[in-house]
């Protein structure tokens, strides 16, 4: 390989690094390095894709936007320039065919990840990008330079001409998010905001009677807080709750808990019926019914959902049906803590937003560029967190091809 041809160090392999070494390899112009802490890369992303793969989502662009809440205007050119259709493409390109779910979700037919990162894998080795495995980012030395820690211990630092940083969050830590890089960004002065746990299950104090029904599902209820309705099935746990509709408002949720020491959403356990509609249901006369029989005849309501009313509605439970079916529409749920970091899907928290150029180029220290998790973002659950890291990782690779470009 020639002397002159530019170096680049990618370091981590995760979604983002891999999609940039992809977009950079493609060029046939530079020299490109990918280290990774495993034995592997792509860890994470084969353990998302053991339920099924969701790899990104098919709603307009302006509702997909809207998931990043307070990160939508820092991600927004980045998601515009490689999109849910690019990502399907790109999938499509490497031999995996992608279909919409009922949902909206976007998923590969196989519903597994084990084929597509084999072929990416694949790829990525036949465009030439050399694999380094089991090499961890220990910090910088004083002329800026990555320092990496071989499996045998041994310390040497990385010389490139640009370097891209994909070290992910802080969740699933036996996966290689540790977190831990944060310690040499730090010692460089580089802004970050502590990590918090994300789409994750969250702690209520349930009474002992509760404990019966660890496990159960709630199918198509709502949990809404501040005026942020998320619809979707949870599952009741010994801690508390976890699930789909959970996860989606666990961003308000946190930042609830963080400003008042807890977060009292409201759940709705008919959220396709009216209060009018439940109200009505449940004025016909009882008679020697207990409630439990008499909500399940009424309002096919399961023995958890009876549960739930007891435990949170108060007692006695009120006896008329517009009060009841008020309960019904709006429980109250104190929740006090989020689960912790380690059994969070994602996190929030990393590199803040003011520290980078519109290229993800770190301002302080030019020729260093970050992508994916590591940046302070988050997002529900639903193809948003694959995708918000696929395009920063293009978005990251798009900034060193010009950044390289400019040395030249």
């Amino acid at each position: 390989m020639p002397n002159d041809i530019q170096r680049i160090a990618i370091i981590g392999g995760g979604p983002s690094g891999l999609i940039a070494a992809q977009f950079l390899s493609a060029l046939k112009r530079y020299d490109i390095h990918l280290y990774e802490q495993k034995p592997s890369v792509g860890r994470k992303f084969l353990i998302a894709g053991r339920g099924g793969l969701n790899l990104t989502h098919s709603e307009d662009s302006f509702q997909f936007r809207k998931r990043y809440g307070w990160a939508e205007a820092f991600l927004t050119p980045h998601l515009s320039r490689f999109t849910p259709t690019d990502l399907r493409t790109w999938a499509d390109d490497l031999g995996i065919e992608t279909f919409v779910g009922s949902s909206g979700r976007v998923f590969p037919k196989e519903m597994k990840s084990t084929a597509l990162m084999r072929a990416w894998t694949k790829k990525l080795t036949n465009d030439g990008v050399t694999f380094h495995l089991r090499h961890s980012f220990q910090g910088f030395n004083d002329q800026m330079q990555p320092i990496l820690e071989n499996k045998d211990g041994q310390r040497h630092s990385v010389q490139a001409d640009a370097i891209l940083f994909a070290l992910g969050g802080s969740s699933y830590p036996h996966l290689g998010a540790t977190g831990h890089w944060t310690a040499g960004f730090q010692d460089k002065d580089i802004s970050l905001s502590p990590f918090r746990p994300m789409n994750c299950g969250f702690d209520i104090s349930w009474s002992d009677h509760m404990s019966r029904f660890e496990g159960e599902p709630l199918k198509n209820i709502g949990l809404t807080l501040n005026e942020e309705t998320a619809r979707g099935d949870a599952v009741l746990t010994q801690y508390g709750l976890e699930g789909g509709a959970v996860y989606a408002l666990s961003r308000s949720l946190v930042v609830a808990i963080d400003t008042m020491g807890h977060a009292i959403p409201s759940l709705d356990l008919r959220p396709d019926l009216t209060l009018e509609e439940i109200a009505n249901r449940l004025s016909v006369a009882r008679g020697k019914q207990s409630l439990s029989s008499f909500l399940r005849k009424r309002l096919k309501f399961s023995n958890l959902e009876t549960a739930l009313l007891n435990e949170l509605g108060g007692r006695p439970l009120p006896l008329d049906p517009g009060s009841l079916a008020t309960l019904i529409k709006a429980l109250p749920v104190k929740v006090n803590t989020p689960r912790p970091i380690s059994q969070a899907i994602s996190t929030s928290g990393g590199i803040q937003m003011d520290e980078f150029d519109d290229q993800l180029m770190i301002k302080r220290y030019p020729g260093l560029f970050a992508a994916g998790e590591m940046i302070d973002w988050d997002a529900p659950t639903g193809g948003y967190l694959l995708q918000a890291c696929f395009s920063t990782g293009i978005a990251a690779a798009r900034g060193i091809e010009n950044w390289l470009r400019s040395l030249t």
